[in-house]
């Protein structure tokens, strides 16, 4: 099942917000809110947390966009891109201090918003998988993801990892078959294996990794996976068996 990416909107200027609504829904993204004041956006969020806030640095009210994430990141760490119709070195400078994802300037056309939408997703999920891995390697404790990101039919969804059955090598891409959807990206196995959860995940063949938890039928030189027999190899099949006894 695939879960939309949350986006609060923080705009005042409200036909501008509602027109930045309609695209990011026409791409397939949740919109939680649009709120026009820096304020109500720090009330927002003591309810709610968006994925992505979409920032107006200009703002009516007593806090502008810049000062509003400030104290945002007082409590919470939101990635946030912010809109400005004034780009000015002064502006840059001052919105850089807070660390932004990206930085559009007004008028920008819909590709804009999505780029710069998808790297950030991008590098929000690249952040939590080089986090896991950092700690299962120390053997510090951790909470793994329940989903990856992936690019598809031009937008970024997400996908919950106990829902996927099994990702297939095809030359320099590789294919997730999930319950309900498949997945086509330009990776290699070899990074998915590298990325994937350890936990979850385990490669059986050269051109295939298995969720563990899909695995319902065990032979001599396959797995059964839904309707698939998955072929596995001599090498792996020691592996795969060791990790099937410790759940």
């Amino acid at each position: 099942m695939d879960i939309p990416v949350k986006i609060l909107i923080v705009e005042d200027e409200m036909i501008i917000a509602a027109n930045i609504s309609l695209q990011l829904s026409a791409l397939g993204y949740e919109v939680t809110g649009i709120i026009p004041r820096g304020e109500e956006a720090l009330e927002h969020l003591k309810q709610n947390k968006p994925d992505i806030i979409l920032m107006d640095i200009q703002l009516k009210g007593e806090l502008d966009g810049i000062e509003t994430i400030r104290l945002m990141q007082q409590e919470q760490d939101i990635p946030v891109i912010y809109l400005t119709a004034n780009a000015d070195d002064a502006h840059f400078a001052n919105a850089k201090g807070t660390h932004p994802f990206a930085f559009i300037s007004k008028p920008f056309k819909k590709l804009d918003l999505q780029r710069a939408i998808e790297l950030t997703i991008t590098h929000i999920q690249s952040e939590k998988i080089d986090s896991s891995l950092s700690e299962i390697q120390s053997g510090s404790p951790f909470v793994l993801s329940d989903s990856i990101f992936v690019r598809h039919h031009e937008k970024m969804v997400k996908v919950i990892i106990k829902d996927i059955l099994y990702i297939e090598a095809e030359r320099n891409y590789c294919r997730i078959h999930s319950k309900e959807k498949q997945y086509l990206l330009v990776t290699t196995l070899k990074d998915m294996d590298e990325k994937l959860p350890e936990k979850h995940f385990i490669r059986v063949h050269r051109s295939f990794i298995v969720n563990v938890s899909q695995i319902q039928e065990i032979a001599t030189s396959h797995i059964v996976i839904g309707k698939k027999a998955i072929p596995v190899s001599k090498a792996l099949k020691e592996e795969l068996l060791n990790r099937l006894q410790t759940i």
